[in-house]
This record gives C-alpha cells, structure tokens and sequence, in this order.
C-alpha cells in the first residue's frame, strides 16, 4: 500500500476552496439583513401570525438571501423561510397556495426570470407583523 504525501495539502486547498463560497454568502447574507433592517427602521415587531389574506399579501418585495416582505397598509410582514440562500429577486417565487390564505408551512418555487426554470422548493416560516413605533411629540 503506497501512501499520498500530497493528501494533506490537497485536503488544505479543498477546504479552502469550499470557505470561498461561504465567505460570499455571509457577505450577501450580511447585504440583505442590512436592507431588511432599512426597510423595518422605526417599526416594532408583533406577535407571529400563521397566515395572510389575500389583501395583505398584494405587495411583496424578496429580499436577497434574507426574507420575504409583504407590505399591508401600515404593516409590514416578514417571512424567513427554509432555505433563504435561495431568495434572489431576480427570480419568481409560485406559491402553493391551499384554502386562499399563504400560511406557514406553505410550499413554494423559486422560479428563474430567464425561461421560468424550475429551482428549489422552499417552505415558508411564520409572518412577522411590524408596525411604525408611534412617538410622542
């Protein structure tokens, strides 16, 4: 049995070749938490809710890597389904929608713009209401 005396450095570089990857996706993670928190500044969270109607799900905005946000009047909702990294707003989530309402645990595609191209499914979390913090004054 002969021995590979290059296996440690192999075993080096590819590890460090998989920590590329990972250093990019904390930066865009880090991009999108920083325009979710832009979006969400002088607002409070609620109590999480299971579903949205119809109306309160009309304006949604995906924010990259991050979450999803639905805007209903005054409030603003916020989804972090399963598999985040996979939230790109170039692409087009369909929903699986059961009963009229987008509940939790909800299936739904992120479908690529150019050719509508099947990507992965994703599996949505609970709504998080946040409203405007009134101030005083």
């Amino acid at each position: 049995m002969t021995r590979n005396r290059t296996t440690p450095i192999a075993l080096i570089a590819a590890i460090a070749a998989a920590a590329l990857p990972l250093s990019a996706a904390a930066k865009d993670n880090d991009k999108g938490e920083a325009e979710l928190a832009e979006i969400l500044e002088g607002r409070e969270a609620g109590e999480p809710v299971s579903c949205l109607t119809r109306t309160q799900r009309d304006r949604m905005q995906i924010v990259d890597r991050t979450a999803l946000v639905f805007r209903d009047g005054r409030t603003i909702y916020v989804n972090r389904p399963t598999g985040v990294r996979f939230l790109d707003d170039f692409d087009v989530p369909v929903f699986r929608i059961f009963g009229g309402q987008l509940c939790r645990s909800d299936q739904f595609e992120m479908r690529s713009r150019a050719g509508s191209f099947a990507g992965p499914t994703l599996v949505l979390g609970e709504f998080v209401p946040y409203t405007k913090i009134e101030t005083d004054g």
